[in-house]
């Protein structure tokens, strides 16, 4: 890698790191290439990513954001999960890693919070941003469909009430 590569990657993962929600820190070592690209769907699939950096040039793009911290877990064979949903790429991180037992989570950061193996774990078993949105509109569109259901009924016996009736004179 000349020094022009260098300087784009180091610039392309700033980038990431000023734009991104949580990253989360991984060691990969074991997995192969198949199982790193299939990790990679997945993470894509939830609108996050996977890189894999050169722990020099992560520690100088890190520098100057708010995930400065995460430098002294890059050593050795390292791998970047990002995603700008909080809780997206721990999500796929942690299912991924409890398949794979080669995939190992070193801890990572939301925001300027810095979280260890345990956090990223708690992190992956929050709802997501579309869960919650799904939620919220579940609790506003309740009362209305409860409403709804609370008159029709009444129309809905006397109906059953005429029926019976009618039935009965028939019979």
């Amino acid at each position: 890698m000349d020094k022009g590569e260098k300087a784009a990657t180091v610039q392309g993962l700033n980038k990431v790191f000023a734009s991104t929600e949580v990253v989360v820190i991984t060691h990969y070592s074991g997995l192969t290439v198949a199982e790193i690209s299939n990790f990679r769907r997945k993470i894509k699939a939830v609108g996050g990513s996977y890189k894999i950096a050169k722990n020099r040039l992560a520690k100088i793009a890190l520098a100057g954001t708010q995930y400065e911290p995460l430098g002294k877990l890059l050593t050795g064979p390292t791998g970047i999960a990002t995603s700008g949903d909080p809780v997206a790429a721990a999500k796929a991180v942690v299912a991924f890693a409890k398949d794979n037992e080669k995939l190992v989570i070193l801890g990572g950061a939301m925001g300027s919070t810095m979280l260890d193996p345990a956090g990223v774990k708690a992190l992956a078993e929050l709802p997501s941003l579309d869960e919650l949105r799904g939620k919220l509109i579940g609790l506003i569109q309740a009362p209305a469909s409860k409403l709804a259901r609370l008159m029709s009924t009444p129309g809905g016996q006397l109906a059953r009430v005429i029926q019976a009736y009618a039935s009965k004179d028939a019979a």
